[in-house]
């Protein structure tokens, strides 16, 4: 019996005796049901990069800043859903992010709703060709209190599904910061300055990089990452979330 095979009668006999349960309405067969998915509302637009009032950008251009954020080194945002409008995103991020036992199974819905809404704004898996996806890290610290890194996690899941390359442990945090929700946005800036760097810049340069992390606030940490990677050689970042705050 081949890997793959060996696989899908290992996952059979999972979901025979420990079925999964929608986190939105308890209907057994999957943690997010095809209703609740519905009711989430993927985004259908994309928007640049101001925290505050943030422009709707045209469909049509692949650009992702507005005059106002023209001077932000990240090139671009995607983000699936809206943080605060639903408490079942909410709830499928806390879930990921704290409770290892979800990971496996809540790492793919994640990855095909951020895909999803890629397909909504008519950017192709054709657009991130040529490109690395890297994954914003987090502190060891973190890592082994935790035992995974979920950014890591759903990235890996978008790399199987877009085609693209993978790069693991090239961006690294280098130091322990403060969680970035309790501060303000000036305080993020200074909790994260120099905290990240590569440790292969060979392999970041003149790459097209699509960073990969949970949620986005303020981008004080995609920004910073974004420093590091363009610091590298990279020729441009555009981040890609689960929901924005």
């Amino acid at each position: 019996m081949d890997k793959e095979t060996k696989g899908k009668v290992k996952n059979f006999f999972l979901d025979m005796f420990f079925p999964a349960f929608c986190l939105g309405c308890g209907k057994e067969g999957s943690y997010v049901c095809p209703d609740c998915k519905e009711l989430l509302d993927i985004l259908q637009n994309q928007y640049c990069l101001c925290a505050k009032n943030p422009t709707l950008l045209p469909a049509e251009e692949l650009r992702g800043k507005c005059h106002k954020c023209s001077g932000r080194r990240l090139s671009g945002i995607y983000f699936a859903l809206s943080y605060k409008e639903k408490p079942l995103t909410r709830k499928l991020i806390h879930l990921l992010k704290y409770e290892p036992y979800y990971l496996k199974d809540l790492a793919r819905p994640i990855a095909n709703i951020m895909l999803d809404h890629l397909a909504l704004i008519e950017i192709s898996g054709e657009t991130f060709k040529g490109r690395l996806i890297v994954p914003v890290p987090i502190d060891g610290k973190k890592i082994r209190r935790r035992g995974y890194n979920q950014s890591e996690e759903i990235a890996k899941e978008l790399s199987k599904q877009l085609g693209i390359p993978l790069v693991l442990n090239n961006l690294l945090k280098a130091r322990t910061t403060q969680p970035q929700v309790e501060l303000l946005g000036n305080e993020r800036e200074s909790n994260l300055k120099d905290a990240f760097i590569t440790k292969n810049p060979a392999e970041i340069k003149d790459k097209k990089i699509l960073l990969i992390d949970d949620v986005y606030t303020t981008g004080s940490t995609m920004e910073e990452c974004t420093k590091v990677l363009r610091g590298a050689g990279a020729k441009e970042v555009w981040g890609l979330v689960i929901a924005r705050d």
